[in-house]
């Protein structure tokens, strides 16, 4: 799968290829990522791809045209390369959250143009002619699209073929069923003198279904606690048996 990143900062893509369990997935090819600096597609002597917006106020807007011409560059590679044409997706506050069903799915897809907007925002113009999608990472607001863009990457590479040790990790995931992951634990068995520091017993029983019931009971339970709306939407959804609902019910949240 290849990704093509709109960017006025690419230097900030190639250490993030080589950390980490996900450069797997970068250094084997893939996963491909293409920047296309922005300032090389403007026009005039100062590389300018932004300007003052109309109708006044505080910061300035990108520029329609040097991001059109990139993403045109990209569609000529793409062309070149006989390869089909990938959606366009906009990082922006206006976007829709991004989520591991939606990462799923990319993950699964040839991969996408990633355009990395920056200061007030990107000229509408573009937007409407040229984006497919405009996403968002939550309700706050960054410097730029950059990070978003990395979040992505991250999030797909990871479900990749290959990348993780264990196939089966990104399964038990927080949000892989709908719901938030189990607490885990490690070695020693005791951190400290109190009992409370004890690794939970059934962890130590090598009962398996008690072991897989247990994490099951502690994902309901987390995720009733902190994300209720996450319960309602694996109930409408039919994730949740009858022994999940009555775990629920016992909570009496």
């Amino acid at each position: 799968m290849r990704f093509d990143v709109l960017t006025l900062f690419a230097e900030l893509f190639a250490p993030f290829q080589s950390s980490g369990v996900t450069r797997r997935a970068f250094e084997s090819g893939d996963v491909e990522v293409r920047t296309w600096p922005l300032r090389d597609f403007a026009e005039d002597a100062y590389r300018r791809v932004d300007d003052r917006p109309y109708g006044g106020g505080p910061g300035m807007v990108m520029l329609a045209e040097p991001l059109a011409r990139a993403l045109a560059a990209v569609r000529a590679a793409q062309a070149a390369a006989g390869a089909a044409p990938t959606p366009v997706f906009l990082f922006s506050p206006a976007g829709a959250s991004l989520t591991q069903a939606r990462v799923e799915r990319l993950a699964a897809s040839a991969g996408a143009v990633l355009v990395c907007g920056r200061y007030e925002g990107v000229d509408q113009r573009f937007i409407d002619r040229h984006v497919d999608e405009e996403l968002s990472l939550g309700d706050f607001v960054l410097s730029g699209g950059e990070l978003p863009a990395l979040a992505l990457l991250d999030a797909v590479a990871r479900l990749r073929p290959g990348v993780l040790n264990d196939p089966g990790s990104h399964q038990q995931d927080s949000f892989s069923e709908g719901l938030l992951d189990c607490p885990h634990y490690s070695r020693p068995e005791r951190s400290g003198d109190d009992a409370a520091s004890a690794v939970p017993a059934v962890l130590l029983s090598g009962h398996h279904a008690d072991i897989a019931r247990w994490r099951r009971e502690q994902q309901l339970a987390l995720t009733a606690q902190r994300r209720p709306d996450l319960i309602a939407v694996a109930r409408r959804a039919g994730r949740l048996d009858s022994a999940d609902e009555r775990y629920l019910q016992a909570l009496n949240l």
